[in-house]
C-alpha cells in the first residue's frame, strides 16, 4: 500500500533540497498531487497477475495467440524517471486461451512498479508460463527510457528492445520466425 503521507513529505524535501520555495503557489499543493500520482503509476505493487491469468476457455488445437503493440508505462528503478513503448506478447496454447485483455492487464501489473525493462519482461513471460500453463511464450519490449533521452547520454527516439523466450519459444526455431512474421517484421 502507498504512503501518500511519507510521499507529501518526500517531495517537500526533495522541492526544498533543489532550492525551490514550497509555499510559492505553485508547488503548494505539489507534494499531495504527487502521492496522489504515484498512488496510481505505482499500483502494480501489490498486484498479482494469478487471478487474472486463471480465468481461461476452452480451445483445443489453438494456433498461436500473439497481442501487438500493448501500449504501457513504467518508471525506472535506476533514476524513477519514465520509460514507455509496446509490448507484444505470444503464447501457444495447450488446451485454453485467456481473454485478450489480460495480457494486457498482465502487462499493466508488471509496469505499475518500479521497474528496469529486463526485468519486466522476463516477469511477464514468468507469470504467462506459471498461470496459464501455455506450451511456450514468447515476450517483446521496445521502450524508449527518459534517463537516457533527458539526461545522461541524451539520445531522444533510442528504443532498447528486450526479447524473452520460455517452452516451445525456446526450442522451436520456427515458432520464433513465426512470431516476427505475424509481427511484420
Amino acid at each position: 500500500m502507498v504512503d501518500k503521507e511519507k510521499i507529501s513529505r518526500a517531495v517537500t524535501l526533495l522541492l526544498e533540497g533543489i532550492g525551490e520555495d514550497t509555499a510559492r503557489e505553485g508547488l503548494r499543493e505539489t507534494p499531495e498531487r504527487i502521492a496522489r500520482m504515484y498512488e496510481e503509476i505505482f499500483a502494480g505493487m501489490d498486484q498479482n497477475p494469478q487471478e487474472l491469468l486463471s480465468k481461461t476457455f476452452a480451445a483445443a488445437g489453438a494456433g498461436m495467440v500473439l497481442e501487438k503493440d500493448i501500449v504501457f508505462y513504467s518508471i525506472c528503478e535506476h533514476h524513477l524517471l519514465p520509460f514507455y513503448g509496446k509490448a507484444h506478447i505470444a503464447y501457444l496454447p495447450k488446451d485454453e486461451v485467456v481473454g485478450l485483455s489480460k495480457l494486457a492487464r498482465t502487462v499493466e501489473i508488471y509496469a505499475r512498479r518500479p521497474q528496469i525493462q529486463e526485468q519486466m519482461t522476463s516477469q511477464i513471460a514468468d507469470a504467462l508460463m506459471e498461470y496459464l500453463r501455455p506450451k511456450g511464450v514468447m515476450v517483446v519490449l521496445e521502450a524508449e527510457h527518459m534517463c537516457m533521452t533527458m539526461r545522461g547520454v541524451k539520445k531522444p527516439g533510442a528504443q532498447t528492445v528486450t526479447v524473452v523466450t520460455r517452452g516451445a519459444f525456446v526450442k522451436e526455431a520456427h515458432l520464433q520466425q513465426e512470431f516476427w512474421r505475424m509481427m511484420g517484421r
